[in-house]
């Protein structure tokens, strides 16, 4: 009989040294939370930790209230070495210097006799320092935006643990722990962790966790909440977490001009009660009055979605302080985003698909996305 998902992540991470913990691209506060917490839990491994993700919509900052881990990366570049080999068995090398100016770097070499043949010379990649790669919450691994698409070898080098519970996870790790009745990575986590013993958990650790169960389940108020995630958020009290603080931060603490955008967007919603489509349409002059700008739309959208559990999908067009005219689409079925081609170079986010539209009047545009969105809905 083979050993368990949990069995192999215990024997993998029993030889790890160095492990970086990879987030989707823009990460909820359930990725955050089981990251952050992931971080904590490899520190009291005495494996050292690394956690990166692409955020440009800045998602990080409304978390700032958690205990924050030390080495948090934006990319992984200069996660492995290039060296210049040489082979000496015919001619030693009795020197090696650099020098560095504006433009490049030289290195010369001074061989012990006569001068380096160009066939002993060669260029090769060093290992990646990472020597486990744990991925938290993303499906696939294009989930994970430009860390993927500028470091695809380190997704095809270093070991993988694939943890997430999305029912269309594409099982691209050695290991694959996918629990699609779970309410969240977090809750995930937490059963994990307690197969490791009651030592793993400390305050630290369960206080992330805990915010991640509670942003997933919009504070145990939408449909993800099972009588398993009030369980374990019950056990993660015991160890010390406030429960009403992280609430607090989650859900009472937003900034003003958010509070004013979000307002605005609110009184003016749509719905289409065939298509399950909740949506709205946002000009400059709401940017300028509210002194918020388009990097508060997902959050405003995520908001809505959370309001509205029987809508299917979500929509907020926009035009920016520079006239662009745009929009941010969320589906509560996340399968529909691999499907969908609503725009030309429209692009999938985190759990968001994104589009420039060339269409200056954006009524015109909320008319032509409607009539888009009804043709695929057939398909």
């Amino acid at each position: 009989m083979g050993l368990s998902e949990t069995e192999q992540m215990k024997n993998i991470l029993s030889s790890a040294t160095s492990a970086l913990i990879l987030l989707p691209q823009n990460p909820d506060g359930d990725t955050l939370g089981a990251g952050w917490s992931f971080y904590f839990f490899l520190e009291k491994r005495n494996i050292d930790p690394a956690i990166a993700f692409d955020d440009p919509q800045g998602n990080r900052s409304k978390f700032s209230f958690l205990p924050t881990p030390g080495n948090i990366k934006k990319d992984i570049s200069g996660s492995r070495d290039f060296i210049l080999s040489f082979d000496t068995s015919r001619n030693k090398i009795i020197d090696v210097r650099t020098e560095q100016n504006k433009k490049e770097t030289r290195i010369y070499i001074t061989p012990e006799h006569g001068s380096i043949d160009p066939r002993d010379f060669s260029f090769i990649p060093a290992k990646f320092k990472y020597d486990l790669l744990i991925c938290l919450g993303a499906p696939d691994k294009e989930s994970f935006g430009k860390i993927f698409e500028e470091n695809p070898d380190i997704f095809y080098e270093v070991p993988i643990i694939n943890i997430d519970n999305h029912n269309n996870n594409d099982n691209y790790g050695q290991i694959n722990i996918i629990d699609m009745t779970a309410s969240s990575v977090s809750e995930i986590l937490f059963n994990l962790f307690e197969d490791f013993g009651n030592s793993s958990l400390n305050e630290k650790i369960s206080t992330c966790l805990l915010t991640g169960i509670i942003s997933a389940t919009n504070s145990y108020q939408n449909n993800k909440t099972t009588p398993k995630s009030l369980q374990i958020s019950s056990q993660l009290m015991q160890q010390g977490v406030n429960q009403q603080e992280i609430v607090r931060h989650l859900y009472k603490t937003h900034p003003f001009n958010i509070l004013k955008l979000w307002g605005k967007i609110m009184s003016r919603l749509k719905w289409d009660e065939n298509l399950k489509l909740v949506w709205a349409v946002v000009s400059p002059e709401d940017f300028i009055q509210s002194r918020s700008t388009p990097k508060d739309i997902p959050f405003i959208l995520e908001k809505i979605q959370n309001n509205y559990e029987s809508g299917n999908i979500f929509m907020i067009l926009y035009r920016d302080l520079q006239g662009v005219t745009k929009g941010n689409i969320k589906f509560s079925n996340t399968d529909t985003l691999k499907k969908i081609n609503l725009v030309e170079g429209g692009k999938i986010i985190g759990n968001l698909y994104e589009f420039e539209s060339t269409e200056p009047d954006i009524y015109k545009l909320e008319n032509e996305m409607i009539k888009k969105i009804k043709e695929e809905s057939k398909i």
